[in-house]
């Protein structure tokens, strides 16, 4: 519970469809006195549920949608996401990259054809060229596509040193597959959202090591709570169960930003949780945080941890701690017949 208080958590599965995010979140408030919302998943879901929530005026929280444009167009005043945006993704990109030497100068981007895919392009692109880097490449593609192999042509003629992109994790999975079949790597590869999910490895294996991604949380934090994360984790699911799932830790992270506004509301009303949200820092997993005026954690404060694959596991390489699951960058990754 919370302050002596017992807490009933009523969950629904959203199928994955913005349609039945409203849906469950209708069902679940018109039969049920529910002081927050959690949920859903994702830049596709997550606005569903935020649509409902501002509608409503109850305090929603959500993880896994880092679009920020449509964070400032909805004006959201019940609405915060405890989550890496656009800017804080590039922003862990940038000091992940400075464990690179100092000739890695070169990037491409490939830009998915969506809202999302469009800003993180443009961001990359501006923050990296500020810092010194070359935009050799910026292609955009069709999500859904399934043929990469003209743009990885593109690519290896143009020679980067660094490439980045946010496919989707079937879109990545098959760009990695299509990349090796023409014998071609980088020696830098950051696939944000396509490289966090445990499928990455069980389709590539091998194939997927050294991948980077930027997923919110990943195994080698410390403080705020990550000790007493991995014991609950451990004592949950045995203690071969070393090294937690990322969305493990970003929903973690979520819970902790609930907890600590609602036992630091004066009551449970809406506008009392609301204003928590609003004024409040937190200490959770992923840092400490405020957030701004359109529910994203203020800028430059929420810690941006960047994983690599190894040996199956996501391992922290940014920022560094005397966690056993932290790491130097790989750099550069290994070529295809090294693996």
């Amino acid at each position: 519970g919370i302050n002596g208080r017992e807490v009933e958590l009523i969950l629904q599965d959203d199928e994955s469809d913005p349609k039945k995010v409203r849906s469950s979140l209708q069902s679940i408030t018109s039969s049920n006195d529910v002081d927050m919302l959690w949920g859903s998943f994702s830049s596709l879901l997550v606005p569903a549920g935020s649509a409902f929530a501002e509608q409503e005026e109850i305090p929603f929280v959500a993880i896994a949608a880092s679009y920020e444009q449509n964070r400032i167009e909805a004006d959201a005043d019940w609405t915060f996401i405890p989550f890496p945006h656009s800017r804080d993704v590039v922003r862990g990109t940038r000091n992940t990259l400075e464990q690179a030497p100092e000739s890695a100068t070169d990037v491409a981007i490939w830009e998915p054809n969506s809202g999302w895919g469009e800003e993180m392009a443009a961001t990359w692109e501006e923050v990296l060229s500020n810092a010194g880097y070359e935009i050799v490449l910026r292609e955009r593609y069709s999500i859904g596509s399934s043929d990469f192999s003209s743009m990885i042509s593109q690519t290896a003629e143009s020679d980067p040193d660094i490439l980045l992109s946010n496919p989707t994790p079937n879109g990545g999975i098959t760009a990695m597959q299509q990349m090796e079949a023409a014998s071609y790597i980088p020696d830098f590869i950051q696939f944000v959202r396509a490289a966090d999910p445990f499928a990455w490895w069980s389709a590539l294996g091998e194939s997927g090591r050294s991948v980077c991604m930027c997923p919110g949380w990943v195994p080698g934090m410390t403080g705020n709570g990550n000790e007493a994360l991995y014991e609950t984790y451990r004592s949950e699911y045995g203690e071969e169960s070393e090294y937690p799932p990322v969305m493990v830790g970003a929903s973690y992270n979520l819970t902790q930003v609930a907890e600590q506004a609602l036992a630091n509301a004066d009551s449970i009303s809406p506008d009392a949780i609301q204003e928590q949200l609003q004024t409040r820092t937190f200490q959770t997993v992923t840092g400490e945080f405020g957030f701004d005026d359109v529910g994203r954690p203020k800028e430059g404060e929420l810690s941006v941890p960047t994983g690599q694959w190894s040996e199956g596991q996501q391992r922290l390489v940014s920022p560094q701690t005397e966690h056993p699951a932290s790491m130097d960058l790989k750099y550069p990754i290994d070529s295809w017949d090294e693996r």
